[in-house]
């Protein structure tokens, strides 16, 4: 199942990025992010491991997630291993007048148990309303700031 959500951020990419790089900090504006505990010391750049524990109505799941890519103030790709797989991925645009165009794509596989691509297909639009709340968030901080 792919998902893909984006939002203009009226603030140039470098300070969307102060805001996205602290993976920490996800938990400020992911609704469904309820916690993040980094595995070992890195907690920044490609090879960056961590646990996030994740709340979607009934579900609580853990998932191990490791960032596979990283362009600094430009993108960051995340691989997630658990019950749900997949990857994601957010990437940040200049536009005009110096702001962002803030973009999230995420390709996920739900396991047989939450009804494999039909349990996938059913999610979608659940999790595009969560994620497109979440970028809502985003915005709102990044623009305080």
């Amino acid at each position: 199942m792919k998902i893909r959500v984006a939002i203009t951020i009226d603030a140039p990419p470098a300070d969307t990025w102060r805001t996205v790089e602290p993976i920490e900090r996800h938990v400020d504006w992911m609704v469904e992010a309820d916690a993040i505990r980094f595995i070992g010391a890195q907690t920044r750049g490609v090879g960056t491991t961590f646990d996030c524990v994740t709340k979607v109505g009934p579900f609580h799941l853990t998932d191990r997630m490791t960032v596979t890519e990283w362009e600094h103030g430009r993108l960051m790709g995340i691989e997630h291993r658990g019950v749900v797989a997949g990857r994601g991925r957010f990437t940040l645009r200049r536009r005009r007048g110096g702001r962002t165009q803030f973009t999230w794509n995420e390709r996920l596989t739900f396991p047989w148990w939450m009804g494999g691509p039909v349990g996938g297909l059913a999610a979608k639009p659940v999790l595009r309303g969560i994620w497109r709340r979440n970028l809502r968030r985003l915005k709102a901080i990044v623009e305080a700031a």
